[in-house]
């Protein structure tokens, strides 16, 4: 009986084997998603809304700078101007070690809610050839500002970063980019 079933077997195996690799390759494409483009035929760059971890995330980080604010220098976050004076003197009285960027960057999270206020601006997951990142972008455009590092790149090389001179600066770069309102001088 084992003889007479090994050609058999053989028959199948090869049967199998035509069509395992079309199947395989079938279903490889359908499980592709259609959106799935090439490098180059997508189009750079890619904003979208944060999704609710993403605005958690923001959440604990403000809570992070507040508790510090609180405990160390005995002020709060008041969503306003005074927050870039806070966030100056945590930076100025070392608060934050240079070596931890997630607590670095949660400085650069209240300074980015400072443009988003002044400037109308939104918070927005960028992404682009380079990678992914939470901006405070224009509304309605691709133009945006990256608060969260501009703190910590410069703190985590040893700076002492002049928080109202990096505010100006980026102000300057982002208002020719902002809606224009009827009858303005600009």
């Amino acid at each position: 009986m084992a003889t007479t079933s090994l050609p058999l077997l053989s028959f199948f195996s090869s049967i199998k084997k035509c069509f395992l690799l079309p199947a395989l390759l079938l279903s490889t494409l359908i499980s592709l998603p259609a959106f799935a483009l090439d490098e180059e035929e997508r189009t750079w760059p890619q904003l979208r809304d944060l999704t609710w971890m993403e605005k958690n995330y923001l959440s604990r980080q403000r809570e992070f700078v507040d508790e510090l604010a609180r405990e160390k220098l005995g002020l709060q976050l008041r969503e306003n101007q005074d927050d870039l004076t806070l966030l100056q003197r945590v930076i100025n009285r070392g608060l934050i070690e240079s070596s931890n960027s997630r607590k670095l960057q949660a400085l650069g999270v209240v300074l980015g809610d400072q443009f988003v206020r002044d400037f109308n601006l939104e918070w927005r997951r960028y992404e682009d050839e380079l990678g992914e990142s939470t901006a405070a972008c224009v509304k309605d455009t691709t133009h945006c500002l990256f608060p969260i590092t501009m703190l910590s790149r410069r703190m985590e090389v040893g700076l002492m970063p002049n928080v109202e001179k990096i505010y100006t600066d980026a102000s300057a770069m982002i208002t020719p980019y902002l809606p224009k309102l009827p009858y303005s001088v600009q």
